[in-house]
């Protein structure tokens, strides 16, 4: 169910509420664009600072109007393994196809604490979990050994892997075998990380340009390195582009350049100052 190209979707914002109208157009964007599945409500979405209501409220929205055409993954995360069960709860009764899940931030467990996060919200839900390894948020790491114990769990059916080590996923598939679902977490390593066994990306720059990201990820089904290689290269300048501020407010703005929605984000993300903004104008014009 979950491979090729995922976007990590933006939650648009208008006068400081969610804007459905612009999560609809991001979703007809997506629909066209051939984006192969949605994660709602993570870091890009602005999960921390969505309230329970908002929460349900948005996942509810995205589920009924894809209406099974794309597969639906919810953030669901929390240092506090009790609390992130709330969050997968309410992404199953949305209706929501998996949650992910990042490692315990902030407390820094251990290996066996960060098991333990993670079969807690196994055994105490029915929705399949995606892991989400990011240590330069969390600052904690999970180690391939701990992650072929979490994979040993039936419901523990992937990774999305940010921690920019490209030994990861082959040392992991030596633990683990098939049937298990590595993707990226990074937009600027997505053609490398495919090379050494992952399956697609959960991305970015999917906002912005959902084709482009989609063709990348099929060059790398049929092996032709090559051509994603050069589709690579060629995003290269934007992704630096969008990554000179906080995520998610240069795709935001990018967004807005397309009137998806607007810029708008949350506090404590800051609006772009000018050189930002034509940074990103700069490096989006050849794929307008």
């Amino acid at each position: 169910m979950f491979e090729g190209s995922l976007v990590a979707m933006v939650t648009p914002f208008q006068d400081g509420n969610i804007d459905f109208a612009g999560v609809r157009r991001c979703l007809d964007w997506h629909l066209a664009g051939t984006t192969e599945g949605l994660v709602i409500a993570g870091t890009t979405g602005e999960a921390p600072t969505l309230s329970k209501e908002e929460y349900g409220q948005l996942l509810d929205e995205v589920c009924r109007y894809v209406a099974g055409r794309l597969p639906v993954i919810a953030g669901a995360t929390s240092y506090d393994p009790v609390a992130a069960l709330q969050w997968v709860r309410i992404a199953r009764e949305c209706g929501a196809d998996a949650a992910l899940c990042a490692t315990g931030f902030y407390n820094r467990p251990d290996q066996e604490g960060l098991y333990h996060h993670f079969r807690y919200l196994h055994d105490n839900s029915d929705l399949p979990l995606l892991i989400y390894n990011i240590p330069p948020r969390t600052i904690v790491d999970i180690q391939p050994e701990t992650l072929a114990r979490l994979a040993a769990l039936e419901r523990v059916i992937g990774v999305k892997d940010a921690c920019r080590d490209l030994a990861r996923p082959a040392q992991e598939h030596a633990l683990i075998g098939d049937g298990f679902t590595w993707l990226s977490g990074d937009d600027c390593t997505a053609a490398a990380y495919n090379a050494m066994g992952g399956r697609g990306v959960i991305s970015v720059i999917a906002n912005i340009l959902p084709r482009v990201s989609r063709q990348l990820q099929d060059a790398c089904r049929s092996n032709d390195f090559a051509t994603a290689t050069r589709l690579q290269q060629a995003l290269t300048p934007l992704i630096q582009a969008l990554s000179r501020t906080p995520n998610p407010t240069g795709v935001k703005y990018a967004c807005s350049l397309l009137e998806l929605c607007t810029e708008e984000c949350r506090p404590p993300m800051m609006a772009l100052d000018e050189p930002d903004r034509q940074a990103i104008r700069t490096a989006l014009e050849p794929w307008l």
